[in-house]
């Protein structure tokens, strides 16, 4: 199991002094889709620059045109890259086959998708390598969580690893980690702590002893 670290409410040097305390207990760095927004492409690449032990994730949220954004945020310097479960199939699948030439993958984000489990099927049989469950901050406000939504996939994904994002703090973990997603996401629950290094080590230990249990 990886824990992913979420940016979205930073710039490049904020961006850069969060991922520098929290480094050695976080596997993957996300440039969010806000970052991108303010900053371009140039984040994910100068995060990589400057911590290339760390996989980086752009969030993209591909919609359409997938071959051609994935070869983008490839060369900045992207592990993987995520479109979104919601776009037809041959956006995916062009996502999928940029992203193995690139040796790059690809998380689908199920954010708003009406029929999980039958989407999840759907996407597990084009080949991506996360199917992510997330739920939007709007949707968090309102009380939702993704712990339901992560067990309807865990039962009908057959080759994809799962992820989960959405709303998780530290004592929340536990419950997502008994779930066994591979990966899971935190952003505030993270980079809105006082000891930002603290709660990110505390984070990986849970995330790390399901392997050993």
């Amino acid at each position: 199991m990886e824990l992913q670290l979420a940016l979205d409410l930073v710039n490049i040097p904020e961006a850069k002094q969060v991922v520098k305390e929290v480094e050695e207990h976080i596997d993957i760095v996300e440039i969010g889709t806000p970052v991108v927004i303010n900053e371009g492409l140039r984040a994910v690449k100068e995060i990589k620059e400057a911590f290339p032990s760390l996989k980086v994730l752009a969030d993209l949220k591909i919609m359409d045109a997938g071959a051609y954004e994935v070869m983008k945020a490839s060369e900045a310097g992207a592990d993987i890259i995520t479109v979104l479960g919601a776009t037809d199939d041959s956006t995916i699948k062009g996502a999928v086959e940029e992203a193995k030439k690139q040796g790059v993958q690809i998380l689908i984000d199920m954010i708003n998708v009406k029929d999980l489990e039958q989407r999840a099927k759907e996407v597990d049989a084009l080949g991506v390598d996360y199917i992510c469950v997330h739920t939007g901050y709007d949707l968090q406000a309102e009380g939702e969580s993704p712990f339901e939504q992560l067990q309807t996939i865990k039962r009908v994904v057959k080759n994809a690893k799962t992820a989960v994002a959405g709303g998780i703090k530290l004592n929340t973990l536990p419950e997502v980690v008994q779930s066994q997603p591979d990966l899971v996401i935190v952003g505030g629950g993270i980079t809105g702590q006082q000891d930002k290094k603290a709660v990110a080590s505390e984070m990986q230990r849970l995330v790390k002893q399901e392997i050993l249990a």
